[in-house]
């Protein structure tokens, strides 16, 4: 059950600088399972254990990045009002009729103080999986195509005033913060992991002085193992590893961090903490997010290109 009436981190459009390329990598090294394309030519994918019938959109631009982010809610009824709280926040929205997106309903976007796009839905087609809602099997033939993610899982937005971010998703969209990092020589955070659920996060926000720039998009996977699995995929495909095999002290999970073609970073990730909303956040400092382990606990240090490169 969805602890606020935003349920859970629901698809997100990745701009890719060459089409074919990028529907390679998700789909054939990735593992994602391609669900349709639009007159627009955009291509839709999911993973293997979800339901609905897409969460990852790949549109050919002329430049990497993300457009937007969207999360499903529990109603039409919770649509509505969150919309009406959006706006009373001083936010401008705007209604995306249904069948804009393939297979989705009507959909509500506005944009947030750090200048990403985010949107909220109710609705998207329900398709299953091939384990079955009956007695389902305990195996999948989609378990051993690619990396084989369970589902698209969270993403790391930068930009700025990550303070109104964090007022925005605590107050309005009803998040609670699970783990912050203070910037260096004060108590300020600049880096937030928030959860509409009680996962390590369903979102993250780092302050950057650019506007709108997406760090990673995270992918699934149900264990260490299986991470270490597709850390030889990535090998096997001339895939160009950023980070890892590690894991975060932040958040505690196993982790891969590498690149698409067009320079979209993703990650490989799973394990991870539980959070809850009557739990105090956990502070980090920003010596503690380095030689403390915070990012890498296996090297203790802070990565450049992590820290520097965004799409």
């Amino acid at each position: 059950m969805a602890m606020t009436g935003v349920l859970r981190p629901g698809h997100v459009q990745i701009r890719v600088m060459d089409l074919d390329a990028g529907v390679h990598h998700y789909r054939d090294v990735l593992g994602l399972e391609e669900m349709g394309r639009d007159a627009s030519g955009r291509v839709f994918l999911r993973a293997w254990d979800e339901r609905d019938h897409h969460s990852i959109i790949l549109r050919a631009a002329d430049r990497a990045g993300m457009d937007f982010f969207g999360f499903k809610v529990d109603s039409a009824a919770t649509l509505d009002k969150l919309e009406a709280d959006l706006r009373d926040w001083g936010l401008k929205t705007e209604r995306i009729p249904a069948g804009e997106l393939l297979e989705t309903g009507e959909r509500v976007r506005f944009e947030i103080p750090s200048g990403h796009l985010i949107e909220l839905y109710a609705d998207k087609t329900f398709v299953g999986n091939q384990l079955g809602q009956v007695d389902p099997k305990p195996y999948s033939t989609r378990f051993d195509t690619g990396i084989a993610p369970m589902r698209f899982d969270h993403a790391l937005l930068y930009g700025p005033n990550v303070d109104q971010v964090l007022e925005l998703f605590t107050k309005v969209l009803g998040f609670h913060l699970a783990e912050y990092v203070t910037l260096p020589g004060s108590d300020i955070p600049g880096a937030l992991w928030l959860c509409c659920s009680n996962k390590a996060h369903d979102i993250a926000f780092v302050i950057h002085p650019e506007p709108g720039k997406l760090h990673h998009v995270s992918f699934y996977m149900e264990s260490i193992d299986r991470v270490f699995r597709a850390g030889d995929i990535m090998a096997a495909h001339d895939v160009k590893v950023d980070i890892g095999p590690t894991r975060h002290g932040v958040t505690r999970g196993g982790t891969i961090y590498a690149w698409d073609p067009s320079g979209n970073r993703f990650e490989t990730f799973s394990g991870g903490n539980s959070s809850y909303p009557d739990q105090p956040p956990i502070r980090w400092t920003w010596e503690g997010l380095g030689e403390g382990g915070g990012l890498d606990v296996v090297h203790r240090k802070m990565h450049e290109t992590f820290l520097t490169v965004v799409t």
